[in-house]
């Protein structure tokens, strides 16, 4: 038996962990492993190495993964799937572990019910919007280069009459700027989740500026689309000159936080055994309520992630 591991689509902070953790539990147990590179346009190109301590030596502590990523239109065609699968023959690989995130285990939910593959997906995105994980590998990085972001930015904020608008990652899911929110003391959160309305703002920080308040942070989540709106709304209603900042792809990377790095492993241990157990299975990874859990792909991919409740009742403008 042989087993292999792939990145596929955005990277994120534990995903090198998790390939180290791949490559030394596979060893440990016995069996063989191979890293497929650039995620699924290397599976079609047969872009795959067998692995090895060296390759993986000394790379815990970085950010992004060194077998690359990328995202596939090709891997949309069922030729290129059928090439994908007879590369993976070839090589006599019988278990995949793929770190990705929604779009990644749509693509092997497509795969593994055309062809015989045993499959497990851990969850890895900084998004944190994978259905029946309560958390997903790079969230707490990328909320730790949020946050360390944040604080530099509010203690300038302090120092002028301004508003600072800080456009934060995470695609359709709020959870990047509702947590950055919480733990930054922000005034306003904008997130896809709940709609904007900020009459129900507009009267309490009026109330503050006009008490003393010379300075507001809001966060927006760049899936509302909403940063030019929120920014001509601070700056129009309060009469504070408003600076913004995006912080973009910079949320991607750093150095894996000591948790990240931790989950990483142990959800590499239960891929891994679950594919050395099983022979036909299509499996996630998943974490819930502290525990580790195997759902069905077909069920991780047919239901949408929604937001807990009490972090929507935590945003200032539900007040």
């Amino acid at each position: 038996m042989a087993l292999a591991i792939m990145s596929s689509g955005g990277d994120a902070p534990g995903m090198n962990p998790a390939i180290k953790k791949f490559v030394d539990y596979t060893h440990k147990k016995g069996e063989e492993s191979y890293l497929i590179y650039d995620g699924l346009e290397g599976l079609i190109d047969n872009k795959i190495k067998k692995a090895s301590h060296k390759i993986v030596a000394g790379i815990i502590h970085n950010g992004g993964t060194i077998i690359r990523s990328s995202r596939s239109k090709r891997f949309f065609e069922h030729e290129y799937r059928q090439k994908a699968f007879d590369n993976l023959k070839a090589h006599n690989i019988t278990g995949l572990v793929v770190l990705g995130g929604d779009g990644s285990f749509r693509a092997m939910e497509k795969f593994s019910s055309e062809f015989d593959l045993n499959f497990v997906g851990i969850p890895s995105t900084i998004d944190n919007d994978i259905y029946g994980t309560e958390y997903c590998l790079g969230v707490d990085t990328a909320l730790n280069v949020i946050r360390d972001a944040l604080d530099k930015i509010r203690d300038t904020a302090t120092s002028f009459n301004r508003a600072f608008l800080v456009e934060v990652m995470g695609r359709d899911c709020g959870y990047l700027a509702i947590v950055s929110s919480m733990i930054s003391g922000a005034e306003v959160c904008v997130i896809p989740e709940v709609p904007f309305n900020p009459k129900s703002l507009e009267k309490r920080l009026k109330k503050e500026v006009k008490e003393g308040r010379n300075y507001i942070l809001a966060i927006v989540a760049e899936g509302t689309k909403k940063t030019s709106e929120v920014h001509s709304w601070l700056q129009d209603s309060f009469g504070l000159e408003t600076r913004v900042s995006i912080l973009g792809h910079i949320q991607r990377g750093g150095n894996p936080t000591v948790y990240d790095r931790m989950m990483a492993f142990d959800f590499t241990i239960i891929a891994v055994d679950h594919l050395l157990t099983h022979t036909d299975s299509s499996k996630v990874v998943v974490y819930q309520k502290g525990d580790f859990k195997l759902l069905d792909i077909k069920e991780v991919v047919s239901n949408k992630y929604m937001m807990p409740q009490h972090y929507l009742d935590a945003i200032n403008y539900l007040d």
